[in-house]
């Protein structure tokens, strides 16, 4: 988190974050790695240390002591503040270890942060010991969460591996990737690789033309492409509704395939300053209006009414964020808006 003084944000010394590291490491850890959260929450796709529209995110969705979040990776690399960013994040989740929740990315990762600029930010404002504890911090988060379990959550997406014969119902599942041992760099392949990695296989992906179905080595050189059959053999398997994932720049901040059965959710406003996309932040709630009259007032709710309320479907609507200032984008109204789309 940052300081705030005569109008000024001032970083935290790289000793407070080196504690900061130290004590996030131990309480990922602490919490398994695949991780199972309950509605309502909000989702969040890639930030990629755009702070200042992280700030905003909060200010339009709520602050994590009264909202709960899940963000999906890839805090760090290609934006100008990865540092701020993942502090601020980092921060709350010590605060807030069971309002906040994050996932790892693929840019949460020694290699590529060597690459996108998240090294070389370290490097230039403080050593490359933080960047070493970041590091090691990264190797030890969690790789996906089940919500309600009934929603799937990862970075990239789905994995061969499973589909393998052993595993056939949810507590499978759940068993599989809570297996994956930590702290652990990424690997080339295998799971953990393509729960960060894969991609949905889309249609102009396609060499021959024909609909996109099963695996398909990816473009980016690294996991699978995987076809809408995929999706739906995996929902069925093991009796889940949607998926939600990020790691792809989303022109509308959100994109459903496979009929609607998954979703990107990308949370990075005009990426990198080179894309004019929005980002959305995907919003589960849940209705309390049990009653056609309408809601009633905390007097007149019975315990059968509560319990009732409790057990309400969630549902699925997106905020969609324009947030970068109108002096650097003159061309673009600042806004955001509502939409309510049913999961």
């Amino acid at each position: 988190m940052t300081r705030e003084k005569a109008g000024r944000h001032n970083m935290l010394t790289e000793d407070e974050m080196l504690k900061i590291c130290f004590n996030c490491r131990s309480l990922f850890l602490h919490q398994p790695t695949l991780v199972d959260l309950k509605g309502p929450l909000k989702i969040c796709g890639d930030i990629h240390g755009q702070f200042t529209d992280l700030l905003h995110l909060f200010e339009l969705c709520g602050k994590p002591e009264k909202t709960n979040y899940l963000f999906l990776g890839d805090y760090v690399d290609r934006g100008r503040h990865s540092l701020e960013t993942i502090a601020l994040l980092f921060c709350y989740k010590l605060k807030y270890p069971n309002r906040l929740f994050l996932l790892r990315g693929n840019h949460e990762s020694g290699s590529i942060t060597r690459i996108y600029g998240f090294y070389d930010e370290c490097k230039r404002r403080f050593s490359i010991r933080l960047w070493r504890t970041f590091i090691d911090t990264f190797n030890c988060m969690p790789l996906a969460a089940i919500i309600e379990n009934q929603i799937f959550c990862c970075h990239g997406g789905l994995s061969p591996e499973l589909f393998t014969h052993d595993l056939q119902t949810l507590a499978d599942l759940k068993r599989k990737i809570r297996g994956v041992s930590r702290p652990c760099d990424v690997p080339d392949s295998g799971l953990l690789c393509d729960l960060l990695w894969s991609d949905p296989w889309y249609l102009e992906a396609s060499s021959d033309g024909q609909e996109p179905a099963g695996w398909q080595a990816s473009e980016r050189g690294v996991s699978y492409m995987f076809g809408p059959n995929i999706v739906d053999q995996f929902l069925e398997r093991y009796s889940l509704d949607l998926i939600v994932r990020a790691h792809q720049v989303i022109e509308d901040g959100y994109e459903f395939y496979a009929n609607r059965s998954l979703v990107t959710v990308f949370s990075a406003p005009n990426y990198c300053g080179e894309f004019d996309n929005a980002a959305a932040v995907f919003c589960l709630s849940r209705s309390l209006d049990t009653h056609p009259s309408g809601r009633p007032g905390p007097s007149q709710i019975t315990e059968a009414q509560l319990a009732s309320m409790q057990e309400s479907e969630l549902e699925g609507s997106f905020q969609i964020i324009r947030s970068v200032p109108a002096r650097k984008r003159r061309t673009h109204k600042k806004c955001s808006n509502l939409t309510n789309l049913s999961i």
